[in-house]
């Protein structure tokens, strides 16, 4: 059985989604842990409730971030983790971080990437004239916001949109796509190219599109 810690910094909607999938498809695969930068984060509520241990390492207590994110990893790796999942993790990490857990950590970014890195996103773009936005899930690496991608869900910008309205529409095909791609991983249905692509290896659909 896989072991994930998954990484949150608020609410946690896509550590929920993910949960509950591994629930309800049942993965081989259990919650070890869920931890947070942060004392006041939603999403550890909903972890202590269903019997899922948390922890918080708290990055004001650093004086740097290589401080904190060696003492991150310490209690990360306090679980005995297959896969770091990142949702929703507001920190910027070091490249020692991601070297450490090179090739066994996902993040979701809220645009089609390599469009839109950073922060954001819907807001850009909206600016951008964007005809269709979106949400990325892809192998963390050094350079923020990129790595290989795993799954990509698709949703169409519609004339009168606002930031929050499409927001809302990709925050909805997020808890789709993540637990999607945590759920390959967890299988060993993903492989890298020669030239570096993630790609499925029945060939699986790694596009999703939501209205």
């Amino acid at each position: 059985m896989k072991n994930l810690v998954i990484l949150i910094s608020g609410r946690g909607s896509n550590m929920v989604a993910i949960a509950e999938a591994c629930a309800a498809e049942g993965w081989d695969a259990r919650i070890a842990a869920v931890i947070s930068n942060r004392s006041d984060a939603g999403g550890l509520v909903y972890a202590q409730q269903n019997g899922i241990p948390t922890a918080v390492v708290n990055h004001r207590d650093f004086e740097d971030r290589e401080a904190f994110d060696a003492t991150l990893a310490q209690v990360i790796d306090g679980f005995a983790p297959d896969l770091v999942v990142l949702a929703g993790f507001m920190r910027i990490l070091t490249p020692g971080f991601v070297q450490h857990y090179a090739g066994r950590m996902l993040n979701i970014h809220p645009s089609l990437l390599p469009a839109f890195p950073g922060l954001h996103t819907h807001r850009r773009a909206i600016e951008a004239g964007c005809k269709v936005a979106g949400t990325t899930v892809h192998v963390v690496t050094p350079e923020l916001d990129h790595g290989p991608i795993v799954v990509q869900a698709v949703v169409p910008v519609r004339p009168d949109e606002t930031e929050d309205t499409l927001a809302a529409r990709v925050l909805v095909m997020e808890h789709q796509a993540y637990p999607r791609a945590v759920r390959w991983w967890i299988e060993g249905l993903l492989e890298s190219t020669e030239d570096g692509r993630i790609v499925h290896r029945h060939g699986e659909s790694q596009a999703l599109m939501g209205g």
